[in-house]
């Protein structure tokens, strides 16, 4: 039986096709190098985006804000401004009523210390016409007076003390003019009566001493 021989044939490999071109090793850094550095570049450009973005957000809040605050800003000046106003107007008023109010209560408390000073009671039938006519000319005074008075303050917070209408049910404007007027009269009624009163009051003081 023959035998076969395997036939091989020798194959010659050079050294140097076993080792890689320098060239190529060369370009493969330098095609890394530049992945690396477009990567760090993308990385940079998409953090500048992010820190762009953000302040972008922030500047939008605080214009927002800004916005929000120029308009409270305004409303609010508005609304204290006429808050101010009203509040001068009426504390002025209310120190104008106030002080006729004082004005009031002395000339009443002088008409209640007279009023109430008469006892008809003590009356003689011989002085009772002379001292009912004076005293029917104190009553008069006195509720003329606090006519005057009550149609004065009808309208005002100070109504009800008369039994008017207040200030909140019914507005009742008066002029500077006639508030003057009104209390330089109520002044002087009751500085032209007060000496007939004072000399009425003396000679009743006289008799009753007797």
């Amino acid at each position: 039986m023959p035998t076969h021989q395997k036939y091989t044939h020798p194959i010659n490999v050079r050294n140097n096709q076993l080792e890689m071109n320098p060239n190529t090793v060369v370009q493969n850094e330098d095609y890394d190098h530049k992945i690396r550095a477009a990567q760090i570049e993308l990385q940079r450009i998409t953090e500048e985006r992010e820190i762009l973005e953000q302040q972008k957000r922030e500047l939008e809040e605080l214009t927002l804000r800004k916005r929000n605050f120029l308009s409270q800003q305004i409303e609010l000046t508005e609304r204290l401004s006429s808050a101010i106003t009203l509040i001068d107007r009426e504390l002025f008023e209310m120190r104008e009523e106030t002080g006729h109010l004082e004005q009031c209560r002395v000339c009443f408390t002088d008409h209640l210390d007279k009023i109430q000073k008469q006892n008809p009671e003590k009356w003689t039938r011989t002085d009772l016409q002379e001292k009912l006519e004076k005293a029917t000319y104190v009553t008069d005074l006195a509720a003329d007076e606090y006519e005057q008075a009550a149609n004065y303050f009808q309208g005002t917070r100070s109504g009800a003390i008369f039994g008017m209408k207040t200030k909140s049910s019914k507005k009742r404007t008066k002029s500077p003019r006639e508030s003057s007027e009104f209390f330089e009269q109520f002044t002087n009624g009751l500085a032209f009566n007060l000496p007939v009163i004072l000399l009425g009051a003396i000679a009743l003081l006289i008799y009753f001493l007797k």
